[in-house]
């Protein structure tokens, strides 16, 4: 029926208007480029739009490194950087209370973090020694053990980077792609290639991933970071990584790799979920690259809190990835396999143990991961000393030194322990990580290194004969890159009311956490109950009270988490 857009006149009826069809509101596309969505939907995307971020390299060398800091494009500083390893640390003297108001440009100092790749965490002499060199040279002796297998230096200037890549490329080391929204460093067993009970040695593997993708641009520009592990031990955390590969015997076709993909902590945690998928070792590379193919070409790049993998694979569940994966990405079905058998009890290497070999390897144990270019030189005289050529680095933050002779075990632990690495730990130090917090980190709120140390000496002292494994992670903001919600006690750094009233460094916690590494653990996030909050002063003590507590209330054989689990609210206060 037609509408007269003509006024009616006084008396006669009027018509009635037909309200148009809508056509069905289209979704908002997540910035997904297979959908077509290739549009930047946020300054991020923007960026890498605009240059790819392995470009800036050569800006670095034949700019900035002459011109200094001032002569640095901000887009380049804040952005592409990263993807070299280079972040902006915090401008000392800036308290907490200011980290989510001030500007990037208000909060950074005129000097850098550095990450350096260790994939797998594998380490010759020669590269630790120049790893110590470039840490007392450039970093101020600053030489960090991260949980990701990492070194990380503090107080590096632009101008010293040709010079810093030049040595460490001279002995077969990279910072490509240790930051940004690429592939970040390979986990890997610090044991591959020595261990007992490793059946198939997965470093063939790892090292063609490195060499083959990592820096190539088809792979620069994913909508997040992306973390891998690949181990035939179940001694990385597997589960919290965007893939991970764990190795499994096939009942046909032997030993290869069960497939896990989702993972990832941060603000909204998930754990990795299986595919159901048995790889032989040759494949593993091009199922990596599949996975990431997917990650690229798929992942959600609209909203940056929500481009990590794991948001993906929760919306479209393992059934759907591994059909996008096997018709689109690889051309071919992949094997149903077995799940992975766990061992006994957690794997973290801290000790002497026997190599295949017969030779030992040796694990020990810093505080809090923080090392300095001068220990490391001196762990590489010792290490040379008992004849070995060998270390490792954990996702632990921790490192072991490889094909020890059984008659010179003992003299190393000794010497180990003569520069503070401790190869028979205590289970605090054993047990306690601690993210980079407020000291150098410009999304910090409260320090953690320092904080870690002091909690360590104080339970040493008060529960030195502690005979039970809590882990302890400490983080100095809510990101988790100390992995807070899968520790034993897991710290979250936050600003808190003191006893005077005022706000003060100070903790929320998360108790009874945990990843799948042994039988009988069940992966989870454990208790996060309200209003549970530390003062940072108070930490020592609080944290000796509940263990405390948990000694005098455990049944037998009974773990932290599943007393966590099990006790009343107010035991945990």
């Amino acid at each position: 029926m037609a509408v007269s857009s003509t006024p009616a006149r006084p008396g006669t009826p009027t018509a009635t208007a037909v309200p148009a069809t809508r056509a069905p509101r289209r979704p908002r596309g997540e910035g997904q480029w297979a959908l077509g969505h290739r549009e930047p939907l946020n300054p991020n995307e923007r960026i890498k739009k605009d240059d790819d971020p392995l470009n800036v390299r050569a800006r670095i060398e034949n700019i900035y490194a002459h011109g200094g800091f001032a002569s640095i494009d901000p887009q380049d500083l804040r952005g592409r950087f990263r993807w070299w390893g280079l972040y902006t640390q915090r401008k000392a003297g800036i308290d907490g209370g200011r980290t989510a108001v001030l500007e990037p440009h208000e909060l950074e100092d005129e000097f850098f973090m550095l990450r350096v790749r260790v994939d797998g965490g594998q380490l010759s002499l020669a590269q630790l020694r120049v790893i110590a060199d470039i840490s007392r040279e450039f970093a101020r002796d600053t030489a960090d053990i991260t949980d990701r297998q990492n070194i990380q230096y503090h107080w590096i200037r632009v101008e010293d980077m040709p010079e810093i890549w030049r040595r460490l490329e001279s002995v077969g080391l990279q910072t490509t792609e240790a930051c940004g929204d690429c592939p970040r460093i390979v986990l890997g067993s610090p044991v591959a290639g020595v261990a007992e009970d490793e059946v198939l040695d997965p470093t063939p593997a790892l090292d063609e991933i490195v060499s083959r993708y990592v820096g190539d641009k088809a792979y620069s520009n994913l909508p997040r970071k992306f973390k891998t592990t690949i181990s035939w031990l179940v001694d990385t955390p597997y589960e919290a990584n965007d893939i991970a590969f764990l190795g499994v015997e096939h009942p046909e076709h032997g030993p290869g790799f069960d497939v896990w993909v989702g993972g990832g902590l941060s603000t909204n945690p998930m754990l990795a979920k299986r595919l159901g998928v048995w790889v032989p070792l040759a494949e593993v590379p091009d199922v990596w690259a599949g996975v990431v193919g997917i990650f690229r070409d798929y992942g959600y790049r609209r909203l940056r809190n929500r481009a990590r993998l794991k948001f993906l694979v929760a919306d479209w569940g393992v059934e759907k990835f591994r059909e996008v994966l096997e018709k689109e990405y690889l051309g071919r079905t992949l094997l149903d396999g077995p799940a992975p058998q766990l061992p006994d009890k957690p794997v973290d290497h801290i000790g002497v143990h026997r190599q295949r070999d017969g030779l030992n390897y040796v694990g020990a144990a810093p505080v809090v991961g923080r090392v300095s270019g001068g220990q490391l030189a001196k762990l590489a005289d010792v290490v040379e000393a008992h004849g070995s050529g060998r270390v490792r680095l954990t996702p632990y933050q921790k490192l072991l030194v490889l094909d020890v002779p059984p008659a010179r075990t003992e003299s190393l632990v000794d010497e180990l322990r003569g520069i503070g690495l401790e190869a028979r730990p205590s289970a605090w130090r054993r047990g306690t990580m601690a993210c980079t917090g407020i000291e150098f980190c410009k999304l910090a709120i409260v320090e953690t290194k320092a904080r870690g140390e002091e909690l360590v000496a104080r339970l040493e002292e008060r529960l030195r004969d502690f005979d039970a494994d809590i882990s302890i992670h400490i983080n100095g903001c809510p990101n988790a890159c100390a992995r807070t919600q899968v520790a034993d006690i897991g710290l979250k750094g936050q600003l808190v009311v003191g006893p005077d009233g005022r706000q003060v460094e100070g903790f929320q916690v998360h108790l009874g956490g945990g990843l799948g590494m042994a039988q009988g653990q069940t992966a989870g996030f454990g208790r996060k109950l309200r209003g549970l909050k530390t003062t940072a002063d108070e930490l020592p003590e609080y944290v000796e009270r509940l263990a405390r507590r948990y000694l005098a209330g455990r049944t037998e054989g009974e773990t932290f988490a599943n007393w966590v689990i099990r006790v009343d609210e107010e035991e945990l206060r």
